[in-house]
């Protein structure tokens, strides 16, 4: 059985002649980097990248890679709007789920006649647990007892909405089997809870988490146990589940470890970006995997071996396949 661990603290080919020799000077190249909510784990993805190739780029000093590329991060509605707006030209990488990834190459599910067929992965980051956080006396112990509750589903566009319509087909609920079914973003679920306003929402999300805090550390809010038939039903058949564990002491209300399932984090691209330009984001980001680390506790056992091809559905962009020879790891 696939297990994605994740610690109390955190949790194709191409010619040589595309790339041209030496670090030379380059024109000014502006790349836009899809994240999430701005209190998420992809929007500190988003950001950290950045912040890397900013400093490979060593911007007013004498030496440095000159690459010319600047970067933003933008908050976004999440992984399948990055993936909508990458293939429409708007965005140049995004942060999505693996599973969506997965999805969107193959046209299955929401991408189902729409397959986008010049995705491109670069690298995975971290395990996202599916979490379900609960009221700390709302008496939810498991998805049964959702029913007649008010639920939030997630903001359209969102891994976490994705992951929530899954499970809802699976068992089989429909929206009007809640009381209510909200659409709230990342940013506004557990302050929502916190006030009374809903009773639950599910979250797919690396660990720990501050938005996920708000809720369990400030307002005794609880994540409950997804480990019957129909979790390991979808863990089974799908290559982009697993099954996860929160440890105990994640969060203060976390009094045992949590078992749910889960995805990955992954970075993608399109087959129309620069391979010049993929090959510097992703130069920056591996030269430099201890700074990476330290950026958020969700980070900190990233291996790059491992990055390169954990929960990757699309075939690797030509940009990320030059450096990862060059590093002797494919």
């Amino acid at each position: 059985m696939r297990k994605l661990t994740v610690t109390t603290l955190a949790l194709a080919f191409a010619a040589g002649t595309l790339f041209a020799a030496g670090t030379a000077e380059a024109k000014k190249k502006f790349i836009s980097i899809g994240t999430g909510g701005p209190t998420g784990v992809y929007f500190v993805v988003g950001q950290s990248i950045c912040r890397l190739v900013h400093k490979a780029a060593a911007e007013g000093r004498k030496t440095g890679r000159k690459h010319g590329i600047r970067c933003s991060a933008p908050s976004t509605g999440g992984s399948t709007y990055n993936i909508g707006q990458i293939r429409e030209g708007e965005l140049d990488f995004g942060v999505a789920q693996s599973d969506w990834q997965y999805h969107a190459y193959n046209g299955s599910s929401k991408f189902k006649g729409n397959a986008f067929k010049k995705l491109r992965a670069v690298f995975s980051v971290h395990p996202e647990p599916y979490h379900i956080i609960v009221g700390g006396n709302s008496g939810i112990k498991s998805w049964a007892d959702l029913k007649g509750k008010r639920f939030n589903i997630g903001n359209p566009g969102s891994g976490q909405r994705g992951t929530t319509e899954v499970l809802m087909a699976k068992y089989g609920t429909k929206k009007s089997d809640f009381k209510i079914a909200t659409e709230l973003t990342s940013t506004e679920q557990s302050k929502a809870l916190c006030d009374g306003k809903i009773d639950a929402y599910g979250y797919t999300v690396g660990v720990p988490n501050a938005g996920v805090s708000v809720a369990t550390d400030g307002c005794g809010a609880k994540i409950i146990n997804l480990q019957t038939s129909v979790e390991k039903g979808l863990v089974d058949a799908n290559p982009f589940y697993a099954f996860a564990t929160i440890p105990k002491g994640t969060y203060k209300t976390t009094n045992a470890d949590v078992t749910t399932f889960g995805v990955m984090a992954t970075f993608v691209t399109s087959a129309d970006v620069d391979a010049k330009v993929v090959y510097e984001v992703v130069r920056a980001v591996f030269e430099n995997i201890a700074d990476f680390r330290k950026l958020h506790p969700a980070f900190r056992n990233l291996d790059p071996k491992l990055m390169i091809k954990n929960a990757l559905s699309a075939p690797l962009h030509p940009g990320a396949v030059k450096y990862y020879k060059e590093k002797g790891w494919m």
